[in-house]
């Protein structure tokens, strides 16, 4: 049994945190009435700045991001909340996950039901390949499949259950919004089948054109961000094969 280590909980309270949240975030802030609910932070261009989950605890709210982002969030949220009556801090607590059905106090991952659960009491993670499942459902994570050029939606945040088109305006809002309603996605995140291995964002190509990156493998499988015009026959990546089938 081991302990999550990478995560760092920020906890937000004042009068106004949750509306606050919600003019800031891509999902709806009420889903917080029903458990725990994925979301990102954008740029006013509409590329990512950070992933997180968040959950209810009393008067306050709970945001678990990657430790790698949280000093750069929390300078954002600072930045955005001018007058508003809400504190942001840094807590002791380690965030713990398992794929298992989730137990009493737990919280069921809103990604995807094999994603297991997570929990924010002090119990240990359990020892599981969650990179096996995130490659089976396509499943991106903080700093290897989203990165500061990824937009929500070419990297599936829809289908994770991390945007919300109805909840109105937040940063980022109007080129998610003409993303989803005004054009076809050209590019995203797939399953591909892979023979052999490469390092994790090896460069993708197909007949000597560039067609995108490979990024986290098990199991013959991988997860790759491809140009999908480009993405068809056998193509390579360092030593490996790659296919793709749309």
């Amino acid at each position: 049994m081991t302990r999550t280590t990478n995560r760092t909980v920020l906890r937000l309270t004042g009068a106004d945190r949750t509306e606050f949240l919600q003019g800031l975030i891509t999902n709806d802030i009420k889903g917080l009435s029903d458990g725990m609910i994925y979301a990102a932070m954008l740029t006013p261009q509409g590329k990512y700045l950070a992933d997180f989950f968040l959950v209810a605890e009393g008067d306050a709210i709970l945001l678990d991001v990657h430790s790698s982002l949280a000093p750069g969030l929390t300078q954002r949220l600072n930045m955005y909340k001018l007058r508003a009556d809400v504190q942001i801090s840094a807590t002791d607590i380690e965030p713990a996950r398992g794929l298992s059905e989730a137990p009493e106090g737990a919280f069921p991952d809103p990604r995807h039901p094999k994603m297991g659960w997570r929990a924010y009491d002090g119990r240990p993670s359990e020892e599981e390949d969650f990179d096996a499942v995130r490659v089976a459902h396509v499943i991106p994570e903080t700093g290897i499949e989203l990165t500061p050029d990824s937009y929500i939606l070419e990297v599936g945040f829809e289908r994770l259950h991390g945007v919300d088109f109805r909840k109105g305006c937040y940063v980022g809002q109007e080129v998610t919004a003409r993303m989803k309603h005004k054009t076809e996605l050209r590019k995203g995140l797939v399953q591909v089948s892979i023979t052999g291995t490469a390092p994790v964002g090896s460069e993708i190509t197909a007949d000597g054109k560039s067609v995108g990156n490979l990024f986290t493998q098990s199991g013959g499988q991988a997860i790759a961000y491809l140009r999908f015009d480009r993405a068809k026959g056998e193509m390579t990546a360092g030593d490996a094969k790659v296919t793709w089938s749309a």
